[in-house]
């Protein structure tokens, strides 16, 4: 016995991104990183063994989260059209991950490098606003 054939419906939706725009915001790397330099900060003040590996592991963690938000945004946010009109936007995002890599969050306890990965951040977020307010 055969089954009735249902009817096919065939939707097609176009969008700038995969969802509304609004869920995209520098903001979740930005709290991650301050958090990266606040534990490096910690690390310095203290001799604990005990507490120094643990702070690395949760370092690393937090660092790890930074390059996720940023891979979002670059993945899922900007277009070609934000390319063209911010032309060192690969390169930022290029050097700011790998800031909360191996090169600085990751890598590194010297609150400096945080402080490099919030700048780097920073200089993100203000094309991304400049691109909200243009779109």
């Amino acid at each position: 016995m055969r089954l009735p054939s249902l009817p096919t419906v065939r939707l097609i939706a176009h969008a700038h991104c995969d969802l509304p725009c609004g869920v995209y915001d520098p903001a979740q790397a930005h709290i991650e990183a301050e958090s990266v330099k606040a534990i490096m900060e910690k690390y310095q003040g203290n001799d604990d063994p005990t507490f120094r590996a643990r702070a690395l592991v949760i370092k690393e963690q937090r660092a790890e989260l930074v390059k996720h938000h940023l891979w979002v945004l670059w993945t899922d946010y900007f277009k070609p059209n934000h390319l063209e009109a911010h032309p060192g936007l690969h390169d930022l995002f290029w050097r700011a991950t790998k800031q909360a890599g191996a090169a600085g969050g990751k890598g590194s306890v010297d609150p400096a490098e945080g402080q490099k990965l919030l700048d780097l951040i920073d200089e993100i977020a203000a094309i991304f606003w400049t691109t909200k307010k243009a779109a």
